[in-house]
């Protein structure tokens, strides 16, 4: 079956459109779930109880997947950490953030698929914690010990281990409503804010200085439960002696310098600037974190959402890395500005890291992941490359604890996290799906009326989402309230239907749609949200190519090798890792001055497989973007590859795509090498060795990394000097991350255009 992007839609539906942000709805009180307490400023949006919502589809495909994984069974995966030596279940081991970043996770993954076996591994540490707490309201671990290899054993009252913690127990709350929360926090932010004055977030590292905004999310929270008024001069201080991104954002030169912020502080003090807004009500915490985004785009920015971290921030090439915590942390900063905001910008962004980042850097079983992740990536291979914070070069093989293990512990909270915000209550009593994905949510509306929708899609492969809408009650079958739904902001003609009928009221695009009407146990709504392909050009011109909020990339073979890694510097990286390597063709590009944006669809077909999403498991075969005719690149049908390709009819003369293989010339440009001891002085590791006796990503810019689905993109070349740069992106098995790559080999020389001698 095959339809071509150009569709002629039919008339809209009767809704309303407003602006995506809906910010100073103070008129507006929800009656079935609490809205922020004055002075905080109203929420368009309401985060509803863990549970309320649940996956449906390829996204629980995922969710079961880490239950039987790695997430399910990380207590006996990294019993080093884990086990009962871990500091917050009162032992004599690790007492900093890795046992608090896993409960993180596991907590709502147990709650939302209601597996009593995690709730059971849950409630030790939830109960160890809240017995902890002293006369003066300190909680958690409080004793330094000496170092031993593979624990973190000191700074056991740092701030930041506890903020942590703390949204573990916000969690736990919502989950179970056990009051003992409430009070326990009531007297642990009296603790604080007598404490902080004498010791600021800052003394015992810079982790709490810069993830304040972690800590003053859930004082705002407690506020809206108690009322309490210290609660509020907490806010203040703890924003005070928070690292202060707003100014960073505005006015400073931190995202336009290499080195000057770490990637996941800025992932989790991205959504600080908005926690602090309810308080402020200042539009330039708001406007600060735009503005961030736009500088980013043209300086460290990633076609991802994310940013290239390794783990200091660097420019936007894509041989650099980012590391797997930067995705689930700012996957939830994202979540929570929407929230905040209702900014379709943000849901925009979520859904953008989310399909495209975090599958690909878990493996399909969740058994492991790697540590930092290449958008362009030559080899998974276990050598050097030219990263900041380099881990006995295991940085992006496929481990339980290869690079570092902050990621075996905290990647956990993403799919758990995200499936909890597909759906918001609304400031209007109503019922908001804002993230697309299959999912079937409860919630009530209205009067204080219980209504259930089924959310059936193959969203993001999809165009169309379906919304079943019934009342479970044998009393109440109907009820008036409204039902938002976004527009992302990189779809123009939406189409909304209800009950198989169409109104003319448009819908716009970057816009929430309400339709506010008496809804029936029955109805039925269908959005289609057609995906044009589109382009777009990133670091020094690379070009992307994307449909709807996926990314695309070229389709290659893989080759998993699990290797024993018995060198004893590496000891605590793990025993074993995954190598993957691919020996099928991957060296094509397409020229940016041949990819003219109007006539892209007429150029581009997209074609779905008859069995596509069945069982929720994602290939190339799902859905393809190719072309009607055959293209053939030496022995290459480029047809067959399952890609964005361009059609026949504008290849000549100097047709748009260049195969650069090896010691392939291309225009009469020579394959430039160097030796290693022609490289400069910037271009070596930090320990002195030398960037030209191991793999040299500066300048291995051909690469892939894995599709997502298997749709991903492919990014492309432009001319650099006498070299060729091609910048291709990929994201592997929708939701298994797999890596595609470049067979590793052992280099003498650079090779400029090809990473093969």
């Amino acid at each position: 079956m095959k339809y071509l992007l150009t569709i002629t839609l039919s008339s809209l539906i009767s809704i309303t459109s407003f602006s995506a942000t809906l910010l100073g709805n103070e008129g507006s009180i929800n009656i079935n779930y609490p809205n922020n307490r004055y002075p905080l400023a109203s929420k368009p949006y309401i985060e509803l109880p863990i549970g309320d919502v649940k996956p449906a589809g390829w996204l629980k495909i995922q969710m079961e997947r880490m239950c039987t994984g790695m997430t399910g069974h990380l207590d006996s995966i990294y019993t080093k950490v884990m086990g009962p030596r871990n500091g917050w279940l009162g032992g004599d081991g690790d007492v900093w953030e890795r046992g608090p970043y896993w409960i993180d996770g596991l907590l709502p993954l147990a709650y939302i698929m209601n597996d009593e076996a995690l709730i059971q591994k849950v409630k030790p540490w939830v109960e160890w914690t809240l017995a902890s707490q002293k006369s003066n309201g300190y909680f958690g671990p409080d004793t330094d010990r000496d170092y031993e290899p593979g624990l973190q054993r000191d700074n056991a009252q740092d701030w930041w281990p506890k903020m942590v913690m703390l949204k573990v127990l916000q969690q736990y709350y919502s989950a179970t409503n056990d009051q003992r929360v409430i009070s326990f926090l009531t007297n642990y932010f009296k603790y604080q804010l007598s404490e902080l004055p004498k010791s600021p977030l800052g003394k015992w590292t810079f982790w709490a200085e810069q993830r304040g905004g972690d800590n003053l999310m859930v004082v705002y929270w407690l506020y809206n439960i108690t009322g309490d008024p210290f609660l509020l001069e907490l806010g203040e201080l703890i924003h005070k002696q928070t690292f202060n991104w707003t100014d960073v954002f505005l006015n400073q030169d931190h995202l336009a310098r290499q080195n000057s912020l770490h990637c996941v502080n800025l992932a989790q003090g991205f959504k600080e600037p908005v926690i602090y807004y309810q308080q402020s009500h200042n539009p330039q915490n708001l406007e600060a974190v735009k503005e961030a985004v736009r500088k980013m785009r043209h300086t460290i920015g990633f076609p991802t959402g994310l940013w290239a971290g390794d783990e200091l921030l660097r420019f936007g090439n894509p041989t650099q890395g980012s590391e797997l915590c930067t995705a689930v942390e700012m996957m939830f900063s994202l979540e929570k500005m929407l929230e905040i905001t209702g900014d379709v910008q943000w849901a925009d962004h979520l859904e953008k890291v989310a399909y495209n980042v975090l599958p690909t850097q878990i493996k399909d079983d969740f058994s492991a992941r790697q540590y930092y992740q290449q958008v362009n990536q030559v080899a998974i291979t276990c050598e050097g490359r030219n990263f900041v914070s380099p881990h006995e070069d295991t940085d992006i093989v496929f481990g339980e604890l290869s690079g570092y293990p902050c990621c075996t512990s905290n990647l956990h909270q993403g799919w758990p996290k995200f499936t909890r915000h597909l759906w918001f209550a609304t400031a209007d009593n109503g019922i908001a799906s804002l993230i697309y994905a299959p999912s079937e949510v409860t919630a009530q509306v209205g009067n204080d009326i219980t209504v259930k929708i089924a959310e059936k899609t193959d969203y993001p492969f999809e165009e169309k989402i379906d919304f079943n809408l019934s009342f479970p009650s044998k009393k109440d079958k109907k009820a008036f309230f409204p039902f938002h739904l976004r527009i992302p902001a990189w779809c123009n003609n939406p189409v909304i239907t209800i009950n198989g009928k169409a109104d003319s009221t448009a819908a716009h695009s970057g816009e929430i749609v309400r339709i506010n009407r008496e809804w029936k146990d029955g109805d039925h709504i269908q959005l289609e949200l057609p995906m044009r392909i589109s382009t777009s050009n990133w670091y020094d011109d690379a070009v992307v190519i994307e449909r709807g909020p996926l990314l695309y990339s070229l389709k290659m073979d893989e080759k998993w090798e699990r290797k024993v890694d018995q060198r004893p510097e590496s000891s605590h990286k793990g025993e074993w890792y995954y190598e993957v390597t691919s020996t099928s063709p991957w060296n094509y590009s397409l020229i940016r001055k041949y990819l003219k944006e109007e006539e892209l669809e007429k150029n581009f077909v997209v074609r779905k497989a008859e069995n596509s999403v069945t069982h929720g498991i994602y290939t190339m075969d799902s859905i393809k973007v190719q072309t009607t005719n055959d293209i053939r690149l030496g022995n290459q049908l480029v047809s067959e590859l399952l890609v964005a390709v361009v059609q026949k009819d504008v290849l000549a003369p100097g047709h748009p795509f260049q195969e650069v293989g090896k010691g392939v010339r291309h225009n009469n440009i020579r394959r430039l090498s160097l030796r290693a001891e022609e490289v400069p002085q910037a271009q070596r590791r930090a320990d002195g060795v030398p960037v030209g006796t191991h793999m040299r990503n500066d300048y291995y810019l051909v690469c892939t990394v894995k599709p997502f689905g298997e749709m991903v993109y492919l990014g492309l070349f432009y001319y650099f000097g006498q070299h060729i740069f091609i910048y291709y992106l990929t994201i592997d098995y929708l939701l298994f991350g797999v890596y595609n790559k470049l067979k590793g080999q052992k280099y003498e020389k650079f090779v400029i255009y090809n990473n093969m001698r």
